[in-house]
Parts: C-alpha cells; structure tokens; sequence
C-alpha cells in the first residue's frame, strides 16, 4: 500500500519535523535538518543512524548495542533479576519518572496514531543503505581524517591559546553566545565498562566558564543529561549555580525504533528509553526582555527521534522563539562530535563524525532520484 500523503508528511519531508498536535510532541528526522547544510554532499541516512562510539568491539557487538537487541545466546543466559525493595535514590529517580510518565505516553500514543509518519519511516531509515566498516573508520587519528572528511558551508578556524595580553578581532565581536549546547562525557560506570569514550569526573564540569560564555543580554543553555538520580541532584544544585543557569525546564527526549515502538520498557528502572535536556537562562534580566518577541520558556517539553541524539542544529530549530539576544543567534556546541554550519564546535571531537562514510555526493544522489 503506497503512503498517504499527508500535509505534515510532506512538510516533514520538506524540514524533518513532524509536530505531533494531539500531545504537542515533534518527531524529528536529524538526517533531512543537517542536509541544509551541505552543498556538495548529503549524510546517507542508514549510514548516519547507525553511527556508533565503539572503539575496539567486535561488528556483531557494536550491532547489538546500536540496535539495543540480545542475540538468542545472551538472552538465554539472562537471568531475570529478582525483586528488591528500591533504595532511597532509586525511588527518588523512580518519583522524577511517573512525573513524566503521563507526558511521555500521551507523545508516544500520538506518534502511533500518525500512520503515514509511520509507514513513511523504514524506508527514511533504509534510504541509500551503506555497510559501515567502523573498525576501521573510527579509529582515524585528525592527521588521518584530513583527507576524509566532510563540512558544512561554515568558517574553519583554527584556535590556539593566546597571550593574556593578545587582543584580537574575534575578542572585540565577541560579545558571547545566545546558545550554549553542552553534552558532557558524563562519568558513568555503565560507559566505562563499555569503554564507549574517555569520561570527566563530574566536578571538573563546575570549571568550565559556562557563564563567561553566555551573551552580556542572555543566553539559552541547553544540557544533556543521563537519568541517574545523583547526576540531577548534581547538576540541579552545584552545576547550575556554579554557570549561572536559572529558570530551567525540562525536556524529554524519546527514542523509538523504525516501527515506532519504544526501545526499550518505559518502565524500566535503569535503562529508561529516554533522555533529557535541561533547559535553563543565563544573564538574562526577564523585566528587560518584556515586550519583545522573545518568548520565555516555561513548560515541559517532548521530541522524539529514532534512536540517535538529537544534533545541535536541531534544538536551534526547535528552540529559536526563545533564544534571548540579537538575531542571528550565536551558537557553540560544547563537547561537539560533529560539525554544524554557523556553529562554534569546541572538543577533542568534531570531526567524530564528519568521516566521508557518512556522506554521498549530492549531485550524484539527485541524478539517481
């Protein structure tokens, strides 16, 4: 049966973003927002929602962790866990979640009532497949990615540390960013075992001159943030404070597999199908913004994509009515893996996943439209 058009498909063929009216919740497509961005090359989609930060695993292991499903011999040997009466910290985590239970089914009730978006999937997903031989391509030093890698029309600058006394044009124009985006390697027992990439202790993230950063008129921060209990009271009452974040919301971030069911069990205590954003203001004065177009950002909010983070340029697209400051906004991505036109990317990684693999010529895909 062909797939029923409907105008939000198109439009979400057109942009990547389905909103989804009944729950107020957006599906979005990562793939179709970032190929604005490219002139000469488009992301191939199996190939981008099937990126993976193994380092030394096995192709069969690194499958098996993308896709989140046991081969029959793991599942045999699973042993289900017997019930436990939850710690104190656990039933703080579990009381955050069934605050948040209602909103996340409403959204995910609402995406399998959209039966196009569903249809229309697998084959977003499958378009141009590509085997990735990650083995090999992850392991590129930066020497090693410079004759393989791809960017997006945007200015490449090279900084190094100045003098404290060096001024320069980029300090004189700089009066800070209007978004902060920061996605942390937060230190986690579960990615050390797995040694997906390197960690920070979470202190050391107090250090980071967040605040310095932000624009003197305001600035949006966003933060990823895992669900563990002690990650939250963390960041909730030494991270915030310590950068200056006020005002934050959350939002939840929903990860679903190409038929639209969920990951994994909503329910399950520690390894939840989603994620979340902290969304906070710094240097902003609310009473001096009153009566511009900026809009303040006050209630919860729900995305959802399939399975892969949600990239920077699209919590900018989602997000844009309430970035404080002068248009355009200035953007940083703080720990970037990848890079995004009209983006500062600071990191030891943002050219993670710029590697050719990931891409087609544009040209050539057009032809063979």
């Amino acid at each position: 049966m062909g797939i029923s058009e409907s105008d939000e498909l198109r439009a979400f063929e057109a942009t990547g973003i389905y909103r989804l009216a009944e729950s107020g919740a957006t599906f979005l497509d990562p793939v179709r927002i970032l190929n604005a961005s490219y002139r000469r090359f488009r992301l191939v989609p199996s190939a981008y929602y099937s990126r993976s930060f193994g380092t030394s695993r096995q192709g069969g292991e690194a499958e098996t962790e993308r896709t989140g499903e046991a081969s029959p011999e793991r599942k045999k040997r699973k042993r289900q866990p017997k019930p436990r009466e939850l710690n104190e910290v656990e039933r703080m985590a579990e009381a955050r979640h069934q605050e948040a239970r209602p909103l996340l089914l409403s959204a995910h009730k609402s995406l399998l009532k959209a039966k196009d978006l569903l249809e229309f999937l697998p084959r977003m997903i499958k378009e141009d497949v590509r085997v990735l031989d990650v083995e090999s391509n992850l392991e590129k030093n930066l020497v090693e990615l410079g004759s393989s890698w791809r960017a997006p029309f945007c200015e490449m600058t090279l900084c190094f540390q100045k003098s404290s006394g060096e001024n320069s044009e980029e300090d004189n124009y700089n009066q800070g960013y209007n978004l902060i985006v920061v996605d942390p390697p937060w230190e986690n027992g579960c990615v050390r075992q797995k040694v997906a990439y390197p960690t920070l202790p979470n202190r050391h993230f107090l250090y980071l001159p967040v605040q310095e950063l932000a624009h003197s008129t305001g600035a949006l921060l966003v933060l990823w943030i895992t669900n563990r209990e002690k990650l939250w009271k963390f960041v909730e009452e030494e991270l915030f404070p310590a950068w200056g974040v006020k005002d934050h919301t959350v939002f939840y971030w929903l990860k679903v597999k190409p038929d639209g069911s969920l990951i994994g069990n909503l329910d399950l205590l520690h390894h939840r199908p989603y994620e979340c954003l902290l969304v906070g203001y710094i240097n902003l004065d609310k009473e001096t913004v009153r009566g511009s177009k900026f809009k303040f950002l006050e209630e919860r909010r729900l995305e959802i994509s399939y399975m892969i983070k949600i990239n920077p340029q699209l919590v900018k697209e989602l997000l844009s009515e309430y970035i404080p400051g002068p248009k355009p906004a200035r953007c940083i991505e703080l720990f970037a893996r990848e890079l995004v036109s009209g983006w500062t990317s600071w990191g030891n990684e943002p050219l993670r996943f710029q590697d050719a693999m990931y891409f087609s010529n544009k040209q050539e895909h057009d032809v063979h439209s």
